[in-house]
């Protein structure tokens, strides 16, 4: 029996890929163990978002050398989508899989048996013909699970290859969504995060040429997954201001397992540089949605997004940003650096950023994102909630979140493990997580909404 493999770089979607890829390929008898373990056979799921994330992927390969020199190293994920020919001569690399090929990697790479001649296997077809929509979801990596529910996107921003690496926005069914979180339920899972490139999207079908049935929508497919019985919790992993509606957050605000957090992409807070990057919205319409979320559930946790380095970013629009997110009732930020992507409009916009400026202006964001974060825990301070635990343990103590992501710390108690405890948030440790005492309340009244 061969021993694999796997390691994810990148996104929760990601994630629940690697996952699905992992139960395949045991289910063909390949026993999956851990990446320091000597494996047969090495697969790295890659994220191409960044510069940073192509450097991850080159020590990746170095480090699955290292490990086993003779191991058979297979590289899959955008990063393989985009440049597979680049990553062909990566030494150690003995296939690529691109966007349409990587859910079939035990047929097209067969017992995983290196070339002779030292060849590269390249497997990689034109974007346009990642049509197909592969179901996935995570399992045993963490006390969540990612369920996959759309993939690729529409929307052409400016700084963005994901269209180029995964295709055309195309979903999952209802009925399919459904029957899934009913499998992770049967598990023990508590708690399923919806992902996606574009989950607000979600509806679009594969193009099949028989698109006889009515689409589906976002709203329709949470009001499905509200009644699934055995998860406790339903998070929304991210989605696009200008598709989160008043009928979507209605909805959460009075639901019995989605839980009242939103992770919602800014970008930027200056309509010029929004209108650079092709975004679909204005900063009024995000004003909008952020005080739509905090009148219905105040204590709703909101998540941002924001690129900073933009080309076209003038010192006075980083301001405008700056001081748009600093006065919003936001939760906490997302800093992501701009970083020039090959075949993208964002390389002909002028003026570019220099780097250092870049970097002055990622650490102004990463500082408000620390003060952010700080004020709305301390708003919690006092509150009831419910916390579900998590593996994680950090010097006997162990983690987990609130339903509005307050990350909480207590004393470490294997019994609390991906169990569900109320409890009362009492103040903020020297770390700045959240620490609690045990509630005496009944659960019923512990609804964050």
């Amino acid at each position: 029996m061969k021993k694999i493999a796997f390691y994810t770089l990148g996104c929760k979607l990601n994630f629940s890929e690697t996952s699905t890829l992992a139960r395949i390929l045991e289910q063909k008898g390949y026993e999956r163990v851990e990446f320091n373990q000597k494996p047969d056979i090495f697969i790295i799921n890659t994220c191409s978002v960044t510069d940073n994330a192509d450097k991850k992927c080159r020590k990746i390969v170095r480090e699955a050398q290292h490990i086993n020199p003779d191991g058979y190293v297979a590289i899959v994920g955008c990063y393989a989508q985009l440049k597979p020919t680049e990553i062909a001569t990566i030494p150690g690399v003995d296939a690529v899989l691109g966007a349409s090929e990587k859910f079939r990697l035990a047929e097209l790479l067969g017992d995983f048996v290196k070339e002779p001649s030292g060849k590269t296997a390249v497997y990689n077809s034109p974007i346009e013909e990642a049509v197909d929509y592969h179901a996935s979801y995570s399992l045993n990596d963490r006390t969540r699970t990612f369920l996959k529910v759309q993939d690729g996107c529409d929307y052409p921003c400016a700084y963005c290859t994901i269209p180029l690496a995964r295709g055309n926005s195309r979903s999952d069914t209802i009925a399919n969504v459904v029957r899934a979180a009913r499998e992770i339920a049967a598990r023990n899972v508590k708690e399923i995060v919806l992902t996606g490139v574009n989950i607000g999207d979600f509806g679009q079908q594969p193009k099949t040429g028989l698109d006889l049935q009515p689409k589906e929508t976002f709203l329709q497919l949470i009001q499905a997954l509200d009644e699934v019985e055995g998860i406790e919790r339903f998070r929304i992993s991210s989605i696009e201001p200008n598709l989160l509606t008043d009928d979507i957050i209605a909805f959460v605000a009075r639901s019995k397992r989605f839980v009242p957090h939103f992770h919602v992409p800014l970008q930027s807070g200056s309509n010029a540089v929004l209108a650079l990057m092709r975004r679909r919205y204005k900063r009024e319409l995000y004003a909008e949605r952020v005080a739509k979320i905090k009148e219905l559930m105040p204590h709703a946790c909101i998540g941002v997004d924001v690129i900073v380095g933009h080309p076209g970013e003038t010192d006075e629009a980083f301001l405008e940003t700056f001081h748009f997110l600093n006065e919003l009732p936001v939760s906490y930020l997302h800093v992501f650096t701009y970083s020039e992507r090959p075949n993208t409009h964002a390389l002909n916009l002028k003026p570019v950023v220099n780097p250092s400026k870049r970097a002055d202006r990622s650490k102004m964001l990463h500082s408000l994102s620390d003060k952010k974060r700080r004020f709305f825990y301390e708003q919690q301070v006092g509150r009831e909630a419910s916390v579900l635990f998590e593996e994680d343990v950090e010097n006997g103590q162990m983690l987990g979140f609130t339903e509005n992501y307050v990350r909480v710390t207590a004393t470490y108690d294997p019994l609390l493990i991906n169990e569900t405890k109320h409890v009362l948030l009492t103040g903020l440790n020297s770390a700045g997580l959240m620490e609690v005492t045990e509630s005496i309340s009944e659960p019923a009244v512990l609804h964050l909404h």
